[in-house]
């Protein structure tokens, strides 16, 4: 026995089978290691009602798949085997692909400004993971933890979970749908909060909007451009000095006065509150916090103290109830100022300054008996944004119980949607990212957490026209939908990237405000069954094993969105798979190659609001489009949820479900009401029925909701007819239609017009071909006197590449580098090329290419990452970064090569092919130098470093080629201590 740094006990087993008992309702298990551990294991925080978990009911099945259980090094790995072919889903908030099948998750909520598609883990922990089998059929994996968590996915049908014990697993079914699973979960997690109607229009913020007249003028420009808009954000520059609940006295005298302003002009406010409180005698906030002992403290007892915004800061401990209801009375008295909503950032928590950015595992923090008691920082690290997103969500009640409360957070865990919406964080201006968010907004939806988006248009760096008007086609789409940029960059309101993109824009908007009434009714059925809004395009049919990997279309509903995330390639370019069954392209008679192209689903019906609608409270009154896309059978059906758009009454009966009816019947399609729902009055209103025939073809007819409505549907040989003529009518609308310009941002930088001109460095002993446009890759490095090109690569593949460590991109493969400097002969050098490439996280990747005037035998290449633009929340540090020197060097005669060098303890190494792959560090380390050497040629390639900065080597031997790589130590990088690289090569005879 062992004791875990808790002090709990830790037992250790060898791989058993895991103990079971059904809880809940049928298909539910939980799963312990043994008894021991499931009296062991803390109280749930992810269940809503964690009772449930400890009551098992009485059933006679089984389970289908039982885990096995071992406790190694104070870990508990929890192990699943499914059958080859099985795709695994969900696991929160994660770039990269869609199927997660083959990747390693953590969770530990972390400020990851500029995470990439590797970047684990983000700012959000589910422990989850949705497993569909080969055969449709679809099961839950819940590990019912708050620690950290690694979860990994990387064999195939395996999935191992290790975490501390001691924890319970849940699992849910196998079902016959990834829907049902989803459903099954949200009866241990909760549904999302039923969301007022003005939150489903479309969001505009900034960091920061730094004036209420900047605001209001944002608000106007809004309604003189006819741009749908509903919600404008204020980040933390409206406080006086980054202290929350306060406001700065000259930029936003008067709060109350600017959302009248707002609301007069059809627009909601949100603000920003940040766990962060400053410590100073004097401020309110402080003082009161002071007073009711409502601070994480340390390990000794004393109030921790971090630095944010606002300088040194405490942070109020949101684990016990004490100091919920103070933040929760806090936030009451700020919604008084005309406060409709409320952000919830730098919650995981962030901290700068720090390698960890956040608070110690051991700081202490004084819980509820029920979240766990009183437990050290580890253990409520995960959940710490969750309970301030509920502090705060309960504020909002406390304020108006006539309004629905409307909270977005950061930080979230599992079951967070109970309280609030959540955004992917601080993503990019690239492709990479656009692309990226779909698959982010689908896990999030396959992790309990529906109502969420990205920072359209990318949070960090400038976008161009293209990727921002793209990024909006698509993202008008989200469940969530905001556009944010961060301070310094260019201007990414939609009118900012001139009237190609602002028109796409408005368009893409139009879209969504036209489909609001089908957004509102996924919601209420999200909100009262648990399944997702917006959901993978394999949803239609599971059993397709092809569906599972398309990241670039999803399913809103019966709605199937197909979008372009290609600069080069408009969506109806694209190859569209599409699910079994008949799915009917159909737009806005507004179809655009920047736009995503529209499905529905043969069976079905969907309410449309009037196209004139530019604001999301519209009237009840207003007449609605109903769009029809009958089935095989000649039959669809629809809902359509409606009430007042906030408030509590439709809890109470107040509201109207309507189920709409259409079948086919010689000739003739009759659309009427199957039955109603709900006391809410149906507003007396017109109808326009658009039956969908196929390529856009539609007929349509008009009637009073409520009545009989009959469209006449002429013969086979002329409704092919109309589609041909559709279809034609389309092709040449789109041929004629351009897509934005894709307008390079200059930098402003030395040189920056060279970047996509090849370059040629011909002087002394070397000649090289570099391509700054692709990773600033060295296509070749040849040496002239011996005529031997050491290193010959494709574009794509190979090179000489530099890395920053396995949370970045390779920055010799897609980065995009300037040339910052380009200089013939200076400083002693007789040729040498500076350039620089963004990887991302704030950090610059520098290589600086010379052949030096007084030794022009010697190439020299010094690389560096260093720290330029952090972003919110890195307080001047980036995450860890390592950087890595990895140039591929072709072996024109692989039996005679070697690689040779001397190590620091003094021992000397020949290292041949047949060996693979060396690691050597510490004492070992090659001591400055080591060789390639050709026998045949009779020459060696010798690469001399500073070894101070080289903290591993690695030889890599593959067919035909090895890597000699270069590792620089894993730490944070700040301006101040860049990673550095030096080194040179040069070629010298054997002796």
């Amino acid at each position: 026995m062992t004791v875990s740094g808790d002090n709990s006990e830790t037992i250790e087993l060898a791989a058993t089978e895991m103990i079971f008992e059904p809880i809940l309702e049928e298909g539910v298990f939980r799963f312990d290691c043994s008894v021991e551990h499931k009296k062991a294991a803390f109280p749930s925080v992810s269940f809503k009602n964690s009772k449930d978990r400890e009551l098992p009911i009485i059933s006679q099945n089984i389970p289908a798949y039982t885990p096995t259980c071992a406790c190694l090094q104070e870990q508990q790995v929890a192990t699943f085997e499914f059958s080859s072919g099985t795709s695994f889903y969900g696991t929160g908030e994660v770039g990269g692909q869609l199927e997660r099948t083959g990747k390693r998750v953590f969770t530990w909520n972390t400020d990851a400004w500029g995470y990439g598609p590797g970047t684990t883990p983000l700012y959000q922990s589910h422990p989850w993971v949705l497993v569909v089998l080969p055969t449709g059929e679809s099961l839950g994996v819940l590990a019912d933890t708050t620690r950290k968590c690694e979860i990994d996915l990387r064999e195939d049908g395996i999935i191992r979970i290790i975490a501390p014990p001691s924890y319970p697993i849940i699992t849910f079914g196998p079902f016959s749908s990834p829907t049902a699973v989803l459903e099954s979960l949200s009866h241990v997690v909760g549904t999302v909060f039923m969301p007022p109607k003005w939150a489903l229009g479309y969001h505009q913020c900034r960091f920061s909007y730094m004036s209420e007249k900047r605001v209001a003028e944002i608000a106007q420009t809004f309604r003189d451009k006819k741009i749908p808009a509903d919600v404008i954000w204020m980040d933390i520059d409206y406080m006086d000095g980054f202290r929350c609940f306060t406001f700065d006295k000259e930029r936003f005298p008067d709060p109350s006065d600017l959302a009248k302003h707002l609301h007069n002009n059809g627009f909601k406010a949100v603000w920003m509150l940040d766990p962060g409180i400053k410590k100073e005698e004097g401020y309110s906030v402080y003082d009161s916090g002071c007073k009711n002992d409502v601070w994480v403290k340390q390990a000794d007892g004393k109030p921790f103290i971090g630095e944010v915004w606002p300088g040194p800061c405490v942070f109020p401990d949101y684990t016990n109830s004490k100091t919920r209801s103070w933040w929760a009375n806090l936030v009451k008295d700020f919604i008084s100022n005309g406060v409709d909503g409320i952000w919830n950032d730098m919650n995981e928590p962030a901290v700068f300054s720090t390698v960890t950015k956040t608070m110690p595992e051991n700081n202490i923090h004084s819980g509820d008996d029920e979240l766990g008691g009183v437990q050290n920082h580890s253990h409520y690290h995960n959940v710490y944004g969750t309970l301030m997103a509920r502090s705060t969500y309960e504020g909002m009640e406390l304020a108006d119980k006539n309004k629905r409360p409307f909270v977005l957070t950061r930080a979230g865990f599992i079951g967070s949607q109970r309280y609030a919406a959540t955004w992917t964080g601080d993503n990019l201006s690239t492709w990479e990212h656009l692309h990226m968010s779909i698959s982010m907004i689908l896990q999030l939806g396959l992790s309990g957490q529906p109502l969420s988006g990205p920072d359209i248009g990318g949070f960090g760096g400038n976008a161009t026209p293209r990727l921002f008007g793209r990024w909006m086609g698509v993202g008008a789409m989200f469940p969530f939908c905001r556009g944010h940029s961060e301070v310094a960059t260019d201007d990414h309101e939609p009118w900012s990237f001139g009237e190609e993109c602002e028109e796409v824009c408005r368009t893409a908007l139009k879209r969504r405000y036209q489909l609001l009434p089908h957004f509102y009714t996924l919601f209420y059925i999200s909100h009262t069954t648990g399944a997702p809004v917006a959901s993978p395009i394999f949803f239609a049919d599971p059993k397709d094993s092809q569906l599972r990997t398309i990241e670039n279309a999803f399913l809103l509903g019966p709605l199937l969105i197909y979008a372009s995330t290609l600069s080069n390639q408009g969506s109806h370019e694209m190859q569209h798979i599409l699910p079994k069954g008949i799915w009917l392209r159909f737009d806005f008679q507004d179809s655009h190659p920047d736009l995503p192209t529209l499905y529905l689903q043969g069976g079905s019906i969907i309410a449309l609001a009037p196209p004139h609608l530019h604001v999301g409270e519209f009237s009840l009154s207003d007449d609605l489009t109903l769009l029809v896309s009958l089935d095989e059978n000649g039959k669809a059906v629809g809902l359509l949820f409606e009430d007042d758009g906030d408030g509590y009454g439709y809890t109470k009966g107040r509201y109207l479900i309507t189920h709409y009816i259409a079948e086919s019947h010689c000739s003739t399609v009759t659309v009427d009401v199957a039955k109603t729902e709900g006391d809410w009055q149906r507003p007396k209103r017109r109808v326009h029925v658009q039956l969908l025939l196929g390529g856009g073809a539609m007929l349509d007819a008009w009637g009073m909701d409520g009545d009989i409505i009959q469209i006449k549907v002429p013969s086979e040989s002329e409704v092919s007819e109309l589609i041909s003529t559709s279809n034609e009518r389309f092709k040449l609308h789109m041929e004629n239609t351009k897509m934005i310009p894709e307008k390079e941002v200059v930098n402003g930088q030395k040189g920056a017009e060279l970047s996509r001109v090849p370059v040629e460095l011909n002087s002394g002993d070397w000649k090289l071909n570099i391509i700054p446009w692709i990773g600033g890759r060295i296509l070749s490095m040849a040496h002239v006197p011996s005529g031997v090109q050491w290193l010959h690569s494709r574009i794509d593949i190979n090179g000489y590449e530099e890395y920053s460590g396995t949370e970045y991109r390779s920055a010799g493969c897609t980065e995009e580098y300037n040339i910052i400097e380009e200089d013939l002969e200076h400083a002693g050098e007789k040729e040498s090329l500076i350039l620089e490439g963004d990887v991302g996280g704030g950090l610059v990747l520098r290589r600086k290419i010379a052949i030096p005037k007084e030794n022009p035998r010697v190439l020299r290449i010094d690389c560096s990452i260093e720290a330029r633009s952090v972003g919110a929340g890195s307080g001047g540090f980036s995450r860890l970064a390592c950087l890595r020197v990895h140039p591929t060097f072709t072996l024109f005669h692989p039996t005679e090569s070697f690689v040779s060098f001397t190590s620091i303890d003094g021992s000397k190494h020949e290292v041949w092919p047949v060996s693979g792959e060396n690691l050597y560090e510490g004492n070992n380390l090659p001591h400055g130098e080591w060789m390639l050497v050709d026998k045949s040629l009779n020459l060696r390639l010798v690469n001399r470093f500073d070894v101070s900065q080289v903290v591993k080597c690695i030889v890599h031997w593959d067919c035909g080629t090895v890597n000699l790589e270069l590792w620089s130590e894993d730490r944070p990088v700040s301006k101040e201590s860049p990673l550095k690289i030096e080194h040179e090569y040069e070629v010298t005879s054997v002796p």
